[in-house]
């Protein structure tokens, strides 16, 4: 290296007090680079720095570097590729791109668009297609992993035109996806679009997390010897603006903990979120550098073009850089819809050594030069150091763009880009021109689609990089695959079934008998090793520390030290192979998990088992978005949320105890959601949900509340199986019938709570009554809500019969229903029950107490189930029942109490 390339780096340093010592210091300093090398400057430079340490000198921190390309011209490799077919093939991308998204919004439908994330990145997604996304291969399953900018999906489908993969009818669909021949979706949904998306990006920040937690699950694939996946790479394409979610950047530490070198970041940094700049008074790209540099990654600017090369290389002063430096991103974003005349005076104006520098320039070849995004060369070079970089660390790639790039002057660079969606004649004409498009002035304001002559040199070299590459991207393999997984009764007769008690027994909680499930299907000699446990660091609170030796925790590093409990059964082991996913305090991060775990299927061919224990209350509530996702992505497995119940989690209070989780999970439509009362209807559960998705190859999530209440589990009922799984089942039928009668629905822990109402209803009132454990309102109301449909729309065939009008049939009322989540879950069932359902639940904010007195507060226990049976009897007309005044005294019921709504 000669010492310009290192002068070009040196600044004047303010208020010097010895400027010929620097000069002598970087004089020498430039000897030592030459002569021997970075290396030994390194050495140098820490001694220097440990010896300041040492004599208590404060120095100076930053986490930047200058604001300039992380390598230099003379470091760049030779591009590979055809420049010129390259270039055209990204023009013709460009404008398939803009057409689709305009001619959607003259439709009368206007359904959006958005023209302006794929003009900035064009060329950051174009030199990734021609010579880096790997495709899946011949075995359909090879391949990098790639979470496109959602808004960026227009380009993405503009290339799979030319590619031959979607139609002319499909692109003028688009975002009209039920009209005739085939439309395309918004954004990237695998739910919509099974064999082209991958991954769903566009809720921002939750790509970024996901691509970190899938790089680490290859990881493990590959530790635990299921899959080599090795020479994956994950790309997470990502805005700058999105890095303000705290999910985008909330999880970099564990890339750089767990040495994620599969894991590439490609910030697209065009310095403009929807209403404004990113950081109008700062600098992001310097911001986002800092920030992945102490989070220990690579890091590759890609700041300046080609054409500022020779201006930096005769930097000898640093006075370019310093003004680089000066330059807030506000002021850049206004530069690059500005004249040349206006960067030749504001810019380099404001030193005459810059003026000089810039003399030979005409103010049109000024207005034209080039941020790196856009430059194939500087995105090939970062590229290349990215994938080629196996220090142990992810990489992340800071490109500097121009939203809406090359769209026109009504659009490029500003900040109504985001929401521009159609270009007028004039635009689209000077869009033609600009990068050539062979469409006539004629056609040009029809923005008529143009895909080249299939055996044109464009279409030919297109062709051919990607049958180099392995195929194309974006791709998903819809494929089918299935495991062997056990039946419930070959599990009975396991010496190790502990599901029930054999009469009298010791009591535990649904959370327990799930654990000692998992424990036993983890031996399980033909699927035990496709199970995922994952928990964010509550293992021992949910009793699963036996796992610890059983299958070990996973650490791609292994466990490099002694555990504080080596001398424990149970102790804390970590190990390269281990299976349990145990997250640390990160809901996010463990639901990032699960998806990954969730999705193998489809990403590498080996179906995966995860199994997500959490406090039900951090689920869907907190990470709903990503359980969203991950039905979007098509994922499968179990959540499973413990410590449920608003008042069965009693000495937590307000802010743990969970009362709506079940009601959240309705809106999911992947979603099974499951409130069992007893062990064996949890087991029920899971090995009909480990049929339906690994043998059966349904696409679906179960979602299991487990609770923390320790009682007797009774022997499992002949038959019930059908009714666990479909939502409900007769528990305790009523030996003699009373005075009156009527029908109970309890559900989870609650389920005690209804049965000694059945009790006292019969011993104190004469009241028989029918005992039913409702495990799914969700599920009775899915099955009822589509009978009724489907009567709707075929009158004069026989009518459809839901389970639950088949169960009810012929029953006396009135019905009651009480469990521990809100009333809002019972009251789904309510068109389908002869004269409605009365429903007790734990609407309200939660509380620490004993789980009597809040089952007193929230008006669920036995003598509240009791209260509303009689109400509803009287009210239904009933004779010969005592008066409500002294039913309630009786019962020590507090009338003038507090709603539990609003205490």
């Amino acid at each position: 290296m000669s010492s310009i390339d290192v002068n070009q780096h040196h600044s004047p340093i303010p208020d010097d007090s010895d400027p010929t010592e620097t000069a002598e210091w970087l004089e020498s300093l430039d000897y030592v680079l030459e002569h021997k090398g970075p290396e030994r400057v390194k050495q140098l430079l820490g001694a220097l720095e440990e010896a300041a340490h040492r004599n208590d000198v404060e120095l100076p921190f930053t986490a930047t570097t200058p604001y300039l390309n992380t390598i230099p011209r003379n470091e760049q490799p030779a591009y590979p590729g055809d420049r010129e077919l390259e270039r055209r093939i990204k023009s013709y991308v460009r404008w398939n791109a803009m057409a689709m998204v305009t001619r959607a919004n003259r439709h009368p439908a206007s359904p959006g668009g958005h023209i302006s994330t794929f003009a900035s990145s064009a060329t950051l997604y174009e030199v990734a297609q021609n010579h880096f996304f790997r495709g899946r291969g011949e075995d359909g399953f090879s391949g990098d992993q790639i979470y496109f900018q959602g808004h960026a999906a227009p380009g993405m489908y503009a290339r799979a035109f030319l590619e031959g993969r979607l139609t002319e009818q499909n692109l003028v669909n688009f975002r009209r996806e039920l009209s005739e021949g085939g439309g395309l979706s918004s954004y990237p949904h695998p739910w919509l679009m099974p064999d082209f998306w991958e991954f769903p990006t566009v809720s921002m920040g939750l790509a970024p997390i996901m691509a970190i937690y899938q790089a680490r699950f290859n990881e493990y694939m590959t530790d635990r010897g299921l899959a080599d996946l090795s020479n994956k790479h994950v790309w997470a394409f990502l805005g700058d603006g999105e890095c303000d979610e705290p999910e985008t950047l909330g999880a970099i530490s564990l890339a750089a903990r767990e040495q994620l070198q599969n894991l590439i970041f490609v910030i697209n940094c065009n310095l403009q979120r929807l209403d404004g700049p990113v950081r109008g008074n700062g600098k992001i790209i310097q911001e986002l550098e800092g920030t992945f540099r102490g989070a220990g990654w690579n890091v590759i600017k890609v700041i300046w073009g080609s054409d500022w090369d020779p201006l930096i290389e005769q930097d000898h002063d640093g006075i370019l850089a310093n003004r680089f430096m000066e330059i807030v991103d506000g002021q850049y974003q206004k530069y690059s819809v500005s004249p040349g005349s206006y960067i030749r005076g504001h810019f380099f104006g404001a030193d005459p050594r810059l003026e000089a520098m810039i003399k030979h320039l005409s103010d049109e070849r000024l207005a034209k030069m080039r941020r790196g995004g856009h430059d194939p060369e500087k995105v090939y070079a970062a590229y290349h150091r990215a994938v080629s970089l196996k220090n142990g660390k992810p990489t992340v790639v800071i490109a500097k763009t121009v939203k809406g790039y090359g769209v026109g002057e009504g659009g490029e660079g500003r900040n109504i880009t985001h929401n521009q969606k159609k270009l007028n004649e004039q635009e689209l004409r000077e869009f033609r021109t600009r990068f050539g498009i062979p469409i006539s002035d004629e056609r040009v304001a029809e923005a008529p689609f143009y895909r080249p002559p299939e055996d044109s040199p464009e279409m030919q070299y297109m062709r051919s990089r990607r049958e180099a590459l392995g195929g194309p991207v974006p791709s998903r393999n819809a494929s089918r695959s299935a495991i062997s997984v056990p039946k419930l009764p070959d599990y009975h007769k396991t010496v190790h079934s502990k599901l029930v008690s054999k009469g009298e027994g010791k009591e535990f909680s649904t959370t327990m008998g799930f654990v000692r499930l998992l424990t036993d299907l983890l031996r399980d000699k033909e699927m035990g090793k496709y199970i995922v446990p994952i928990v964010p660091d509550e293992s021992r609170t949910f009793g699963m520390e036996g796992l610890f030796r059983q299958i070990g925790i996973y650490a791609h590093a292994g466990q490099m030290y002694e555990p504080v409990d080596a001398d424990q059964m149970a102790f804390y082991k970590e190990a390269q192979d281990g299976q349990l996913l145990e997250e640390g305090i990160t809901e996010a991060g463990s639901m990032s998990s699960f998806n990954a775990a969730g999705t193998s299927y489809s990403s590498h061919g080996v179906p995966m088992i995860p199994m997500f224990i959490y406090y039900s209350m951090f689920g869907f509530q907190r990470i709903g978005d990503l359980v969203w996702a991950a039905a979007d992505m098509r994922a499968k497995g179990f959540m499973l949320g413990g410590t449920a119940g608003r008042t069965t989690l009693n000495g937590e209070g307000l802010q743990h105890q969970d009362g709506h989780s079940l009601v959240n999970a309705i809106a999911f439509p992947t979603v099974r959601a499951y409130d069992p009362a007893y062990a064996y209807e949890t087991a029920v559960i899971i090995f009909e949900g480990m049929k339906r998705m690994y043998v059966d190859n349904e696409t679906c999530i179960y979602y299991i509340m487990l609770e923390n209440e320790n009682y007797m589990m009774p022997e499992m009922p002949e038959g019930c199986e059908e009714g666990i799984i479909k939502g409900m089942y007769r528990i305790n039928q009523a030996e003699k019938r009373g005075k009156h009668h009527v029908q109970l629905f309890g559900s989870g822990a609650i389920l005690r709570c209804v049965l000694e109402a059945q009790q006292l209803l019969a011993e104190k009132y004469d009241i028989s009554s029918d005992v039913w454990s409702v495990t799914s309102y969700t599920e009775l109301r899915r099955d009822a809500q589509e009978c009724r449909r489907w009567n709707m729309l075929h009158p004069g065939e026989e009518p459809r019969r839901s389970y639950l009008e088949q169960q009810i049939e012929g029953l006396d009322g009135p019905f009651i229903a009480a469990s521990d989540y809100l009333r809002a879950l019972a009251e789904q069932i309510d068109p389908w029950i002869p004269g409605g359902i009365f429903a007790l639940g734990t609407d309200g904010m939660g509380r620490s107490e004993s789980r009597e007195a809040l089952r007193r507060h929230f008006e669920v226990d036995a003598e509240f189930v009791a209260l509303a049976t009689i109400t509803q009897l009287k009210e239904r007309g009933a004779e010969g029942l005592p008066c409500l005044k002294q039913v309630i005294e009786d019962l020590g019921i507090n009338p003038d109490k507090k709603s539990a709504l609003y205490a």
